[in-house]
C-alpha cells in the first residue's frame, strides 16, 4: 500500500504487537493518526499498568506520524456523517464519528477492525 493512510485506534495496538499483517499493510505509507486516536492512545496509556513506559512508546509513535486537526469543515462532517447514521438507525460511537469526519474531510482511507464503519457515506476503509 503506497500514500497515506490513517489509522483507528485498534490497528495501532495491533501495531504495538507487531501484526504482521498491519506492518506489511503500513509498508510504503504516510501514517496519519486523528485526533481521537491520539486522545485515545495517551488514555490508554495513563490508564495502564505500564503509564510511562507506555506514555513513552506513544508519545514517539504520536510524533512520528501526521496529525489530522479538527476544522469546522470536519464538524460539517462530523454532522453530515451523524444524522445519515441516525436516519439509517445505525448510531457509532462518538469518537468514531470524529474519526470517520477526520478521514473524509482529508479524503485519507482508515485501516479499521470495526465494521461500523462500513456504513459511513463517504469513508474509504480498508478493513483488516
Amino acid at each position: 500500500m503506497s500514500g497515506k493512510i490513517s489509522l483507528d485506534t485498534n490497528i495501532v495496538i495491533r501495531l504495538f504487537k507487531n501484526d504482521p499483517v498491519v506492518i506489511q499493510k503500513l509498508t510504503h505509507t504516510s501514517v496519519c493518526l486523528t485526533i481521537p486516536v491520539v486522545a485515545e492512545l495517551l488514555y490508554g496509556a495513563e490508564n495502564s499498568a505500564k503509564r510511562e513506559e507506555n506514555l513513552k512508546k506513544y508519545n514517539q509513535f504520536i510524533d512520528a506520524c501526521n496529525i489530522l486537526t479538527i476544522t469546522r469543515n470536519t464538524a460539517e462532517q462530523y454532522s453530515k456523517i451523524r444524522m445519515h447514521l441516525k436516519k439509517q438507525g445505525n448510531p457509532i460511537p462518538e469518537n468514531d464519528l470524529w474519526i470517520a469526519a477526520s478521514c473524509i474531510e482529508n479524503q485519507i482511507p482508515l485501516i479499521t477492525d470495526d465494521s461500523h464503519f462500513d456504513g459511513v457515506k463517504g469513508l474509504t476503509i480498508k478493513q483488516d
